[in-house]
């Protein structure tokens, strides 16, 4: 008859599993979810080259730049890329996301039309491991010189140095604030020669929303595209009503620049549900019809956008309308709201080349229907129940010019105009960039704040995930279960007994 286990070995084990579970409780949260986690949504500001930038918009390339994929400015030299994706794994440390968008500059213009410095930059990806790591980007290049085109995908351009932070942690959120760049040898020829290898670069900073465990309750995700209606239907694209719509228009990038810059100090509020991407404005909610024999369209659009600011600054554009004609020509409206202004004439966009200052005292009115911009479409056929036009380069009407008080011209390039319009329940629309929850700081931001002056680099992560067992109670448990073994070993245990053994 096989000998039955002793009450003391079930009290040891007992203790042990209870012991063991409330161990793994305390553990911080990196240890208890070691394994990688999904980055979605987030941002990286980077200038790239402040000196390269200002080289190019000189007066010896007297050329420009501009932003592709939903890429913005921020601060007065930094371009922003968005929807962060990727991994991070607390436990050790290991960071890899890319982002979105890119920026195309343009040079020393050839009598043909081409240009001799023509290079774009897309879609940066930051590799973080141990002390340091890797940025790379996607880039299309013109050899200074031969001229020769290379297209070269995730490029290793730049080495990055942590300076010495622990990347380690177990919350919601990466932020690392201004980490040193360096050109690689692969990145200085990528960037067709104008830089050698070991060439400081502008530093970046980046800020990304890690998502929660598997296990655990996810966290918020970031809004999605106000107007997407959940699609559970299917349907074939007819002509017709359109069952939802949006536009998405940043009006001017430079303009922008102007209305938050030292000028007019000012900023935009945005109402109606009109969301702001970044680069862009979002008029969502659209509805009207649309003719997929003729290709034609008549939408309107819900939201609004106010720019308000010193010098006079008072602007309101809301009841977006969007029409195509079958000629494929496209035109923006808009309801034009302009302020009382403050009695001093409101300051010019000077990098826009704007040639006069916007209007002065005047009372609130209100234009309805200003045809503000025209641009080209094609292919406006819809694939899969969506019709779209995708960065449509964008001219200013006479009228438009008008709005703006006359600070830019007639035949102005406004920012592009993308739309999308669903013909179908189960056509989605595409989302916004996704800038993610967290602030990445630009050098402006990080003066301003007493805990991120100067370059200093720093790697947060929040606690949200740690444990909700109060410390408190986990010793108690700890010291219950010590006490009642003891007590229990006591009553079983002769007194006189030094070593463990069988009874």
């Amino acid at each position: 008859m096989p000998a039955r286990p002793h009450a003391r070995t079930h009290v040891t084990l007992l203790c042990a599993a209870v012991l063991a579970a409330v161990l793994t409780a305390l553990l911080p949260a990196g240890q208890a979810h070691a394994a990688s986690r999904t980055v979605q949504g987030g941002r990286l500001d980077w200038g790239i080259k402040s000196s390269f930038q200002s080289y190019v918009t000189g007066p010896i390339a007297n050329g420009g730049f501009s932003l592709t994929g939903g890429a913005a400015t921020v601060g007065g030299s930094q371009f922003r890329f968005h929807s962060a994706t990727g991994t991070y794994d607390g436990s050790s440390g290991a960071f890899d996301a890319g982002f979105s968008g890119g920026v195309h500059f343009l040079g020393h213009k050839e009598d043909d039309g081409t240009h001799q410095l023509d290079l774009t930059i897309s879609r940066p990806t930051v590799r973080l491991a141990g002390n340091g790591g890797t940025l790379y980007v996607d880039v299309i290049s013109k050899a200074k010189g031969t001229g020769a085109v290379t297209t070269s995908s995730q490029v290793p351009f730049a080495s990055l140095s942590l300076g010495g932070i622990d990347m380690k942690g177990g919350g919601n959120a990466v932020q690392l604030n201004n980490l040193p760049a360096t050109l690689t040898a692969q990145g200085a020829k990528s960037f067709a020669g104008y830089y050698t290898a070991g060439t400081a670069l502008d530093p970046v900073s980046l800020s990304a929303d890690v998502r929660a465990a598997a296990a655990e309750p996810a966290r918020t995700p970031s809004p999605s595209p106000t107007g997407s209606k959940a699609k559970s239907k299917t349907g074939k694209a007819t002509s017709g009503r359109i069952e939802d719509g949006a536009v998405d228009w940043g009006v001017r990038r430079t303009f922008r620049e102007y209305v938050t810059g030292a000028i007019a100090e000012g900023e935009w509020k945005l109402s109606g549900g009109a969301q702001d991407g970044g680069a862009l404005f979002r008029f969502p909610k659209g509805s009207g019809t649309y003719d997929e024999k003729k290709q034609t369209l008549d939408a309107t659009f819900a939201g609004a956008v106010r720019f308000t600011g010193e010098q006079g600054l008072d602007l309101k554009l809301g009841e977006v309308r969007a029409k195509v004609t079958d000629a494929g020509k496209g035109t923006l409206y808009a309801d034009v709201t302009s302020g009382s202004g403050t009695g001093k004439a409101a300051g010019t966009d000077k990098s826009a080349g704007a040639d006069k200052a916007a209007g002065t005292d005047k009372a609130a009115k209100t234009d309805e229907k200003v045809p503000l911009v025209t641009f080209t479409v094609k292919d406006f056929k819809p694939k899969n129940g969506l019709v779209q036009v995708t960065e449509a380069p964008a001219e200013l009407t006479a009228a438009g010019a008008d709005a703006f008080g006359g600070m830019y011209k007639a035949g102005t390039e406004m920012d592009p105009v993308s739309l999308a319009v669903a013909l179908t329940d189960s056509a989605e629309l595409p989302a916004l960039p996704d800038l993610g929850s967290t602030e990445s700081a630009t050098p402006e931001a990080a003066a301003a704040d007493p805990k991120k002056a100067g370059p200093k680099t720093e790697a947060t992560a929040s606690d949200s995930d740690v444990p909700v067992l109060p410390v408190g109670l986990a010793v108690a448990s700890l010291i219950a279960i010590a006490v009642a073994f003891l007590i229990i070993r006591r009553r079983r245990t002769p007194v006189a007994a030094d070593a463990p053994g069988e009874s």
